[in-house]
């Protein structure tokens, strides 16, 4: 009984290492072909070489402003739900999500599930803990959704082409889906708990204590309300978050002293956004750079300033953030040891922050 379950965890494990390297190769064989074009990264870095100080403190301050709202953003749909953290807390686990998010693959699954540990170890319930997640990916994949629709009509009254409509036709049907799913939550954990249900009669998998669980748990995420004014709250400000990711390639631009493409910058961006979530590939790296250095080409800006731009761009929201979102978990982790001490691990998952 106890060894049932190893080839299935040892399936996932192998799985998971494949599509890491393949995600890795695939982004490195994109990035020897930028790097190909070695004139164009010469003058790329000539750009970066002359980096405005103050434009770059400027996009540094707004990533830390994205950070610290999007703890914010958790803070209330938790409190909402009936839990409460504090800010500090909820700004240090988006800087270890972000890192969880952009270095391993699989998302958002992994980065959720590092995102509930945390939360019930703060002494939010599960129902909370879940419901929380949940609301607030179905609130950032409207807010995207909008964003990539601004920028599709930007791009269509800039005399495009037609190929940008099907983007817009795409991007409308997600907010109108993303939205149903927003209002009626209900329906989507019903859905969630069959799923569930199912994939334990194909697999055996979880077993009964676990299921049983997980359907308790589904069943009070239901009895949770959110109001039609909460609603717009919250898209509101998953919107504004995606707006302050924007405002920092915006300053990138201006750090780089190019000029930055209106009719496309925010379409570019909002593909950047899509690619770097595919799940194949951790943070999108490579297809990502890629990707933005030839849409912003085709809008209009010139190869180098807009290959210097990308590359700052991505430094400051991906590497950087890597790099202190590493920091973030180790903190994590030191505290979850300090608080547990000798006590049992059920200590710890009922601690409270203060």
């Amino acid at each position: 009984m106890s060894d049932e379950p190893t080839p299935s965890r040892a399936r996932r494990t192998w799985w998971l290492i494949v599509r890491y390297v393949i995600g890795i190769g695939v982004g490195v064989l994109i990035l020897s072909l930028l790097v190909d074009k070695r004139g164009e990264f010469v003058a790329a870095l000539h750009h970066v070489d002359h980096l405005d100080a103050l434009w770059a403190t400027g996009a540094v301050l707004t990533e830390v402003l994205s950070i610290v709202g999007y703890g914010f953003l958790q803070q209330r749909v938790l409190l909402w739900s009936g839990s409460e953290i504090s800010l500090a807390s909820l700004t240090l686990v988006s800087l270890a999500n972000n890192a969880i998010a952009y270095t391993v693959p699989g998302e958002p699954a992994v980065s959720s599930a590092y995102r509930y540990r945390f939360f019930r170890r703060h002494g939010a319930s599960g129902a909370s803990a879940g419901w929380t997640i949940l609301t607030i990916l179905i609130a950032q994949a409207i807010g995207m959704s909008l964003l990539l629709l601004v920028g599709v009509l930007v791009a269509l009254a800039g005399h495009a082409g037609v190929e940008s409509r099907g983007t817009l036709i795409v991007g409308l049907f997600v907010v109108l889906i993303a939205g149903a799913l927003l209002v009626r939550r209900d329906s989507l954990l019903r859905f969630l708990g069959f799923a569930a249900r199912l994939f334990q009669r194909r697999s055996g998998h979880p077993r009964g204590d676990v299921m049983a669980r997980i359907e308790s748990t589904l069943a009070r995420m239901r009895e949770i309300p959110l109001s039609t004014v909460r609603v717009m709250k919250l898209v509101t400000m998953a919107t504004a978050l995606w707006l302050t990711d924007f405002l920092i390639l915006i300053c990138c631009f201006a750090a780089v002293h190019a000029v930055v493409p209106w009719s496309g910058v925010l379409l570019a961006f909002g593909v950047a956004q899509i690619v770097a979530s595919v799940p194949l590939i951790p943070g999108g790296i490579g297809i990502v750079e890629g990707s933005l250095a030839v849409i912003l080409v085709a809008y209009g800006a010139h190869r180098a300033p807009a290959l210097a731009v990308v590359l700052v761009f991505r430094f400051l929201t991906f590497w950087f953030v890597i790099a202190v979102g590493g920091i973030a978990i180790a903190v994590i982790e030191w505290r979850v040891r300090r608080v547990a001490g000798p006590a049992p691990e059920s200590s710890v998952m009922g601690a409270t922050d203060h």
